[in-house]
């Protein structure tokens, strides 16, 4: 964020915070009706057995700066920057050892073994970044915040939240329903290529299956899906490029942002297009376990026809690209992003920001909140 008003980026965004939630949106109201209460086969109870280990270890103030009502704003007072900022939750590089493998098996009960090595890699590749440029305080492996919502169980609402530089998660768990959005993943550099990072590879599938289904489109299909052949300037819509966010719609404190449909839609593609499409919608859903992923790429599919994909940028071998895959349930992004520490001025491969979301009110589960209160007779409602 060097040089880039900090100052002003975080009293826009501590502005959008103090708005009430909608969720993301095509024109400002959520479409109801779109998510339910059902079994999904997520490991609630080895996540509880996980908190459980954890708690154990913790003094009360550190559980006291850590742990919020499961209704909590604090849900949406995550960011992905570098900038320490924040005075609540659990700040990991300030913890021993023993402490944060405790949160990570959180983490590791809570995700799918790739999805949770995912986000090791994150943390890794973050630290490796803070040794390239020399600020291993700054940036760290460990420079993130760990979150707890709610009382662990095994029918009842509540979730955790870790979130710092390139790594932002949000799980909330309802039974055996689990929701795992916003989630933002990124990497400057997105690989490793010495001593103990070398080998790392970050989003090399969600890199190569967006550009491939890309390829695949032909004449009049393209030419729906381009939003802007530049990733830079040139034909690209006025005010689209975000100084933090890059081409970013879904990135920190853009709960309730309207984003209207762009793009080819799903119902005019070919059926292995189709297959592409949900292959590549796949590779972001991997974070999740088998079971919930399962659940959730079946309503993926119910809603694929009304799915849309939208691409900035060129197609060649080395060219920079922005794709987004949209629907009422799913809100997916992809962006090669200009160099904030290293010194690439416009957008490189090398530099990638992924965001997951759930449109229309499912963000951090609020929808299926929502639905367990009403159920349970309860008068409790998230602000």
């Amino acid at each position: 964020m060097q040089g880039e008003r900090p100052q002003g980026l975080f009293a826009a965004w501590r502005a959008l915070f103090e708005k009430p939630f909608r969720g993301i949106t095509t024109d400002g109201t959520a479409k109801p009706g779109l998510f339910a209460l059902k079994p999904e086969g997520a490991p609630t109870a080895a996540v509880i057995d996980a908190v459980a280990v954890l708690m154990a270890a913790m003094t009360p103030d550190q559980k006291g700066g850590m742990h919020f009502p499961v209704d909590s704003d604090q849900w949406r007072n995550w960011q992905n920057t570098e900038l320490y900022v924040e005075t609540h939750g659990l700040r990991l590089d300030e913890q021993p050892m023993a402490l944060r493998e405790q949160v990570m098996g959180v983490i590791r009960a809570s995700l799918s073994a790739r999805g949770y090595e995912m986000s090791r890699d994150v943390m890794r590749l973050n630290g490796f970044l803070g040794e390239l440029i020399g600020a291993p305080l700054v940036l760290g492996e460990w420079s993130y915040i760990f979150c707890l919502f709610g009382e662990p169980s095994i029918d009842k609402p509540w979730g955790w939240q870790i979130f710092g530089h390139h790594l932002c998660l949000n799980c909330m768990m309802i039974g055996d329903q689990l929701v795992l959005t916003p989630a933002f993943m990124g990497g400057e550099p997105a690989y490793g290529d010495t001593g103990i990072y070398d080998g790392i590879r970050l989003f090399e599938d969600e890199e190569r299956g967006g550009l491939s289904l890309m390829r695949s489109l032909d004449g009049p299909q393209a030419d729906a899906a381009i939003v802007a052949h530049s990733i830079m300037d040139g034909d690209m819509p006025e005010g689209r490029r975000h100084f933090a966010d890059n081409l970013h719609l879904g990135g920190a404190y853009q709960d309730s942002r309207i984003v209207p449909y762009e793009g080819l839609r799903a119902d005019t593609m070919t059926k292995s297009q189709q297959r592409d499409l949900l292959d590549l919608v796949d590779a972001y859903l991997i974070t999740l376990p088998d079971s919930p992923r399962a659940a959730g790429m079946a309503d993926v599919e119910r809603h694929l026809a009304d799915t849309h994909f939208c691409w900035i940028g060129g197609m060649a071998k080395d060219d920079a690209f922005d794709y987004r895959i949209q629907s009422p349930i799913t809100f997916i992004e992809f962006d090669h992003h200009a160099g904030v520490f290293l010194n690439n001025d416009a957008p490189a491969k090398f530099h990638v920001h992924t965001v997951v979301r759930t449109p229309n009110g499912n963000d951090y589960g609020i929808d299926l909140l929502r639905l367990h209160y009403a159920n349970a007779g309860d008068h409790h409602h998230h602000g």
